[in-house]
């Protein structure tokens, strides 16, 4: 049996775990009462793993399965942020009974994508079990990024391995050989091994933690999902509407830490030299962001409280910088939260923050193989490095670069592929956006969604625009670019490219 199942496509593999995955909204409906929502996700979990068995059974060739290419499963990751929502919806669809299915749809692609876009300004339209779907969908959406980022992307140098000179994780078996270039299931089993239990004990431990410091249960439950996915999906409206304070901000901000490196959750399997965080350029990098990011709107706060008098108010000032150091790094890993002190700063000073920083921590994202979008850390960090040296050549044009150990995980031509990203990420941005106008967007408020989407920040919608933007009235074609900005945002544009290569497919 166990056999079975692993011999089946990783799509129908991924459609089978989400049926199953519908019981467990079902029996919390059950426990609230609330029968309608209950059969809605019971009978779609049971249909969804009928249709599964059925394809299986009608597809299934003997017992011994041939190789899989990875390119293949790069086809099936695709499918999956396309079609498997389309799954996700019905139960979500049929539950709520107040929305179209195009909005369900587009909700689940938000949430599976771990954009966490928000449709329903008010949190109490929908219910307990609702939220706890999203999140939950989010929640298996990241886990999958995590699998899919070892087992797929770094064989491949995709998803920003494409810059590391290192080996990475995945491509080595229990001997410390090279699996072999077409072993993709054997890549995938074996990553999941290894990942999933760290990913699911590290939402267990954070959302126990939250109880203890006395959140409800499917709140924590909720955020401790939309942390490790940063999807920034939530029950109550966001963090800073939550009831355990300035404790629960602590943990969450901690558990933040696990989307600026793969160095904080995993080791790189097969490598030679085992590194220690401090030597990751990636984290030394977001916390260098992190520092300078927060001490110039702390700065900026400041003076602003100057003109007020208030300058000399500590608590207020301590309050003010905790809110801003938390709401950058939320929005560096591209989750969204807003701490419950990020309006204390603007009421100390009587400034707004401009959201085209936000805009900005968003778009260059986290780390390479997390859950976090964006165009990553370590790109952003091989273009610095590049523009130091261009200008140390400026200088003294006879020098020799002298990288040191700590940079030596960026290959020779890291920078020139990671500048090929960034302006195909700028050129996508660019063509998001224009569409939306053609769509009677405002130009800010499309300059906006298209940031949000395609760096999967959905909670930029409500903090970094002037105005709330309203989604749920847009039209089919609007929501039809959302959704592809998003799907492109979660598996980058150089995995579509990928696709299309017949290079790939031919080597």
């Amino acid at each position: 049996m166990g056999q079975a199942l692993r011999n089946m496509p990783l799509f129908l593999q991924l459609l089978g775990i989400a049926g199953a995955s519908m019981l467990i909204p079902s029996v919390y409906a059950l426990t609230l009462e609330q029968f309608h929502i209950a059969r809605s996700f019971f009978y779609s979990g049971i249909l969804t793993l009928l249709s599964v068995v059925l394809v299986a059974v009608a597809t299934a060739q003997g017992t011994e399965r041939k190789s899989v290419r990875l390119q293949r499963y790069l086809l099936a990751l695709l499918a999956a942020f396309t079609l498997l929502p389309l799954a996700l919806a019905v139960p979500f669809y049929e539950g709520l009974r107040t929305t179209s299915f195009l909005n369900a749809y587009l909700e689940m692609v938000s949430a599976f994508t771990t954009t966490g876009l928000v449709l329903f300004d008010d949190p109490s339209r929908l219910s307990p079990v609702l939220h706890l779907w999203r999140a939950q969908v989010a929640w298996m959406g990241g886990m999958m990024m995590w699998v899919a980022a070892a087992a797929v992307l770094s064989p491949l140098n995709l998803g920003g391995f494409e810059v590391s000179a290192r080996a990475d994780f995945g491509q080595f078996n229990e001997q410390g050989g090279r699996l072999g270039r077409l072993d993709a299931a054997r890549r995938w089993q074996r990553t999941s091994l290894h990942l999933v239990p760290i990913y699911a004990g590290l939402t267990v431990v954070l959302w126990v933690l939250q109880m203890i410091l006395g959140e409800t249960s499917i709140v924590a439950l909720v955020h401790a999902m939309s942390v490790l996915s940063t999807s920034g999906i939530s029950a109550v409206g966001g963090v800073q509407n939550a009831g355990i304070g300035l404790g629960g901000e602590v943990l969450i901000f901690l558990f933040l830490f696990f989307a600026l490196s793969r160095q904080t959750f995993s080791t790189d399997l097969g490598a030679t030299r085992r590194e220690g965080l401090l030597d990751d350029p990636e984290f030394r990098f977001a916390a260098f962001l992190i520092a300078s990011v927060s001490l110039f709107l702390f700065l900026r706060h400041w003076v602003g409280a100057i003109d007020v008098d208030e300058e000399e108010n500590f608590v207020a000032a301590l309050r003010a910088l905790w809110g801003t150091v938390f709401t950058v790094l939320s929005f560096l890993t591209t989750t969204g939260f807003e701490s419950a002190e990020w309006d204390t700063a603007q009421n100390w000073s009587g400034l707004g923050t401009p959201g085209l920083l936000l805009l900005g921590l968003s778009m260059i994202g986290g780390g390479v193989a997390t859950t976090a979008g964006g165009v990553k850390l370590i790109r952003v960090f091989a273009l610095y490095l590049q523009g130091l040296r261009e200008i140390e050549l400026m200088v003294h044009p006879s020098s020799v670069s002298r990288s040191g150990v700590r940079n030596r995980r960026i290959r020779r031509q890291g920078a020139l592929i990671a500048w090929v990203f960034f302006m195909l990420f700028a050129l996508t941005l660019a063509a998001v956006t224009l569409l939306l106008t053609a769509l009677q967007i405002d130009f800010e408020d499309a300059l906006v969604l298209a940031i949000a989407t395609l760096s999967t920040t959905g909670p930029l919608v409500q903090s970094a625009a002037s105005d709330s933007i309203e989604l749920l009235g847009a039209g089919l074609a609007v929501k039809a670019v959302l959704c592809a900005a998003m799907v492109l945002g979660r598996l980058e544009t150089l995995v579509i490219i990928a696709l299309l290569s017949p290079n790939l497919w031919r080597d």
